[in-house]
C-alpha cells in the first residue's frame, strides 16, 4: 500500500480532506447557486471548488496515481485496467448541503485491486474526521481545522447485535423507496428508523450509534468506498443484497448494486 496509517503522508491525506471541507464550509449558509447535471442531480460551486483542491493536492503528492471523482469522471476505456487509484466524492450529500443540514461529507478512498484499502471522511459542519486503513482499524477525531497529529483519535467499533435485539436502522433521507420499507419489515423484527444523508451513515454504524443500513436506491462507487473501509475496519460489513462482495471499477457502470451495511451480527 502506498499510504500507511503511521506515515506522515496519511496525516497529509487527512488534511487534504479537512482543507476541502473548510472550502465547502465557506459556501455553507450563503446564497447557493445551483446547476443540474444530466441525471438531474444538483451541482454547486462548493462541489467544484472541493474537487479542484482534492485533485490538485493528490496529483502533487501522488502524481502517478490516477483519480476517479464524481466531478471529473473518467470513461471505462481509460480506467478499466487501473489496479490502484483514488476514488473521491468532493461533496457527498449535496442535497443536505443545499438544505443547510450538517450531514454532508468529503470522501477520499484508495482502491487497490477493486477493493478499498484506505478511507477518509470529513464532515465539516460537524467538525469530525473518520479514517481507516486496511488491517489497522477505524478512528474518529474531532477537529475544526487542519491537524498536526492523529494522536488524539479514538478507535471506533460497531455494535454487536443478535437478530432478536432492537435495531437502529438508517433510512436514506433523499432516496428511500418501497423496496426498502418491505425489506426492513420482512427482515427486522424490532427496529427504529433514523433518517440521514451522505456517507456519515457508514461512520455512525462504525462507531456503534446505528446498526443497519439497507440501501435499495441508486448509489455510485464514490458514495460508498471510503465508508466501506471505515465500516469494515470497525468490525462491520457491507455486502450486496445477494450477499456478494461490493467491488470497485470491475465494470463500466459505477453504480453499486443494492446493499446492506451493518454492524457485527451474530449469524
Amino acid at each position: 500500500m502506498i499510504v500507511n496509517l503511521d506515515d506522515q503522508s496519511f496525516l497529509g491525506l487527512c488534511n487534504i480532506a479537512i482543507e476541502a471541507g473548510l472550502i465547502i464550509k465557506k459556501h455553507y449558509k450563503t446564497k447557493i447557486d445551483i446547476s443540474f447535471k444530466e441525471d438531474q442531480s444538483p451541482l454547486t460551486a462548493a462541489d467544484l471548488d472541493s474537487n479542484q483542491h482534492i485533485t490538485k493536492s493528490l496529483l502533487k503528492t501522488y502524481p502517478d496515481i490516477p483519480i476517479l471523482s464524481e466531478e471529473s469522471f473518467i470513461g471505462w476505456n481509460l480506467r478499466k485496467d487501473w489496479t490502484t487509484y483514488w476514488l473521491i466524492d468532493p461533496l457527498d450529500g449535496t442535497k443536505e448541503f443545499i438544505n443547510q443540514r450538517a450531514e454532508f461529507t468529503v470522501n477520499i478512498a484508495l482502491i487497490e485491486n477493486n477493493e478499498p484499502v484506505l478511507g477518509v471522511i470529513y464532515a465539516p459542519a460537524l467538525s469530525v474526521l473518520y479514517y481507516a486503513c486496511k488491517n489497522n482499524g477505524s478512528y474518529k477525531l474531532a477537529c475544526d481545522q487542519t491537524i498536526n497529529s492523529l494522536s488524539d483519535s479514538t478507535k471506533i467499533r460497531t455494535s454487536h447485535k443478535k437478530n432478536s435485539d432492537h435495531f437502529y436502522v438508517f433510512k436514506s433521507r433523499s432516496h428511500s423507496n418501497d423496496e426498502f420499507e418491505s425489506w426492513v419489515k420482512n427482515n427486522v423484527d424490532d427496529y427504529e428508523l433514523i433518517q440521514k444523508g451522505s456517507s456519515i451513515k457508514f461512520c455512525e454504524i462504525a462507531e456503534g450509534k446505528v446498526d443497519l443500513y439497507p440501501r435499495f436506491g441508486s448509489t455510485s462507487e464514490w458514495d460508498t468506498a471510503a465508508g466501506h473501509i471505515i465500516l469494515v475496519e470497525a468490525g462491520g460489513e457491507i455486502k450486496s443484497i445477494n450477499d456478494e462482495k461490493i467491488l470497485y471499477n470491475n465494470k463500466e457502470s459505477v453504480i453499486n448494486p443494492p446493499f446492506i451495511a451493518s454492524c457485527k451480527l451474530d449469524k
